[in-house]
């Protein structure tokens, strides 16, 4: 939970318009994007559990924003007025912005909390404290602590401790005060690890029919705190949660060899002592005990000293219990209808482009081309790109059975991605085990790219198929993830994916191999050219009096030079449109444009995460689908690929859905220069965007 309380009063300063002020500040924008989030939570027309996963998703967001976007900008105070930062103003002046919009987003948190925990007691769900526990849940209590708890808990001592413990980030911990009633003896201070990533952080009570008690992991532990600490004499306790949030970025040097693993293995391990960007607590705490434990951590009024409420970690809230709530009716995938009955998917990409839009869309069709190649005598390799994977991957499962079937595989890993440093590795080393070739990637670079290409040979002709995709290749945000896949055995699309393997796999990394790339866009190298070229040709049309349109959608909006064209082409007179989820740094309206530009930010039951750009192009439009954003690090730090929709099939199928998304107006946030979030009502009728994609791909006829 992201736990900010305060008695300052805060005003928010108007903001600078768009003709003296090129763009918004890229942390400001995420901050919007977030409660956008917080207004899903908000929203009573959306289920309560749903309701809470969202208040858990935004608390999830804001400790990720702390870990990488907050602690970059307090290193680079530290560097001073040497340090220069893409897009943004002064540090100090963004972390005085962010301070007073966290602090205003985090009232409004808890009045939407207070109200969920009021729904949730009129289906009579209840959150029971230690205090609040009958004679029949405090034995269950007891019994569960000694038959599940105890063993995953040691008290640290801390006052015998001579160097401090390192807090885990991530982790809550309760401070505890122990003492007499009678004061016979000095208090004491002790700390305890709440094992939430080992055990349940609910506990579902024995409970009155009709009723739903639940115990947080913590207050269970509080409960039991006596029998904890029986062997010291003590008969008065005092618990509070207390959270450090830490810097989490890796230093990684430029070396690309092996000795990249050992540089993440140690970044790790320094990520878990990184320096603390935020120390949050739980504002009932003894204040004896908050002094102490911001002396033995060297924390100061300037680090991000946070006073809270009684919950910490309110990520966690999206696991809370679905069980307990009357049964919902998700909306069911379906696999695609031209593969609904086909034995073979390998054969319907032979005859035809295919394009899977997930989760609408099962995902299961990817893990059955694999499960299909693994098996087939005639397919010789596979070679797959892989950023983020399931936890028990099938589509890792796939790969391992087809090196044991005597295909050569080839894995492009990506030890990068963050937060998931961990479990690359792990992968790395399971794929190496089962024989699986895997290539790490590019020095400077992460490789951001879904790609997929098979090799199979039949006589002596050799077939190719793949795919291009927007998203990972992971079939469980393949269920929650809104994304674009095109299924291919076009020559010019499958050549040029060899030629970024080739790249990837070639020692030197010769930039030469991926400038032979004739039909993918791709970054480093063409990617941020080839749509400054399509805004430039709308930009010539316009100016000819000729229509002129742009629609985009993407997760982040931060690149200086395609904000720039875009404003450009506003000012020309070109139409254009965008849907973007995240961060948008470009203003949308100007006095000096010909056109304001439209953007609207969707956030509903399925993230929107898919990339498409449709450029009019003079009547012969061109649509494009990409792994990328429209942000630097995208741009020049990744390697990431776009492929041109050229199926007319497709690219109706395509503007179709953009013009879906972009009709909205239920889940739908004009995307303002003031970044206020109000919904777009415009129209007779509603139109929730994912209910209609929905409803269109259920019902479309393929031939």
């Amino acid at each position: 939970m992201p736990e900010v309380t305060t008695t300052k009063k805060t005003t928010r300063k108007k903001p600078t318009p768009p003709e003296k002020k090129k763009m918004i500040a890229r942390d400001i924008s995420w901050l919007a994007f977030n409660a956008r989030v917080l207004q899903e939570a908000a929203d009573k027309s959306v289920p309560l559990h749903e309701r809470i996963r969202f208040l858990g998703i935004f608390s999830n967001n804001l400790d990720e924003f702390f870990r990488v976007r907050v602690a970059t900008l307090k290193r680079m105070m530290s560097f001073g007025k040497s340090a220069k930062m893409h897009l943004e103003e002064n540090p100090d002046q963004i972390l005085d912005e962010i301070q007073s919009r966290v602090i205003e987003q985090q009232r409004e948190f808890d009045l939407v909390w207070k109200d969920i925990a009021r729904e949730l007691e009129a289906l009579h769900i209840f959150l029971r404290t230690e205090k609040q526990l009958n004679k029949e849940q405090q034995k269950f209590v007891l019994n569960y602590f000694n038959e599940q708890v105890r063993t995953n808990i040691i008290p640290l001592m801390i006052e015998s401790i001579q160097q401090f413990p390192i807090l885990r980030d991530k982790s809550i911990y309760l401070a505890i005060v122990l003492a007499r009633q009678d004061n016979s003896v000095r208090q004491k201070f002790a700390l305890i690890e709440i094992p939430a990533d080992v055990l349940p952080r609910f506990i579902i009570l024995p409970s009155k029919p009709g009723e739903h008690d639940i115990i947080l992991l913590e207050d269970l532990i509080r409960f039991c705190l006596p029998n904890i600490f029986v062997y010291f004499g003590y008969d008065k306790f005092s618990a509070h949660i207390i959270k450090v949030t830490r810097d989490a970025e890796l230093d990684i040097d430029n070396d690309i060899s092996d000795s990249l693993i050992h540089q993440i293995e140690k970044g790790l391990k320094d990520r878990r002592k990184g320096k603390p960007v935020r120390f949050v607590y739980d504002k009932e705490i003894d204040p004896l005990l908050l002094e102490y434990l911001m002396r033995r951590q060297g924390l100061s009024g300037k680090d991000n000293l946070i006073p809270g409420g009684r919950i910490h970690n309110f990520k966690d809230f999206m696991n809370f219990p679905e069980s307990i709530f009357p049964p919902h009716t998700h909306r069911k995938t379906f696999i695609h209808p031209l593969f609904q009955n086909a034995p073979s998917v390998m054969h319907v990409i032979q005859r035809q482009d295919v394009m899977l839009h997930f989760p609408y869309h099962s995902f299961d069709t990817i893990i059955d081309l694999l499960r299909e190649a693994a098996i087939d005598p005639n397919v010789s390799s596979i070679k797959i790109t892989a950023y983020r994977l399931a936890r028990n991957s099938k589509v890792i499962n796939a790969l391992v059975n087809a090196v044991r079937n005597g295909k050569q595989v080839t894995v492009v890993l990506e030890l990068r991605a963050r937060f998931d440093e961990a479990a690359n590795l792990d992968w790395k080393a399971r794929l190496e085990e089962e024989g699986v070739k895997v290539f790490l990637g590019v020095p400077n670079m992460k490789v951001h790219a879904k790609l997929c290409v098979i090799k199979k040979r039949i006589g002596t002709k050799t077939i190719q198929c793949g795919f291009i995709s927007t998203g990972n290749l992971n079939e469980k945000t393949g269920r929650i993830y809104g994304d674009h896949c095109l299924l291919t055995s076009n020559r010019a699309i499958i050549a040029d994916i060899n030629r970024i393997f080739a790249y990837l796999e070639n020692a030197k990394h010769d930039i030469k191999i991926l400038a032979g790339c004739k039909t993918l866009p791709v970054s480093p190298l063409t990617m941020r050219d080839t749509f400054l070229k399509l805004i430039d040709r709308e930009i010539k049309n316009a100016k000819h009096h000729k229509k002129a349109a742009i629609t985009v959608k993407m997760n982040s909006l931060s690149d200086a030079l395609l904000i720039s064209k875009l404003y450009e082409a506003a000012k020309a007179g070109v139409t254009i449109k965008m849907v973007i989820r995240g961060i948008c740094c470009a203003y949308t309206e100007n006095k000096k444009w010909k056109k304001d530009i439209m953007a609207v930010s969707i956030v509903d039951e399925y993230l929107e995460h898919a990339r498409v750009f449709i450029f009019h192009h003079g009547g012969q439009e061109r649509v494009y689908i990409a792994s990328c954003d429209w942000m630097v690090r995208n741009l020049d730090h990744r390697v990431e690929a776009a492929v041109q929709i050229t199926d007319p099939a497709i690219k109706k199928e395509l503007v179709d859905i953009m013009n879906i998304q972009l009709s909205g107006n239920v889940k739908a946030r004009i995307l303002d220069n003031e970044q206020k979030n109000e919904y777009k009502t415009d129209g007779d009728k509603k139109i929730r965007t994912q209910l209609e994609i929905y409803k269109y791909l259920s019902e479309k006829q393929y031939h």
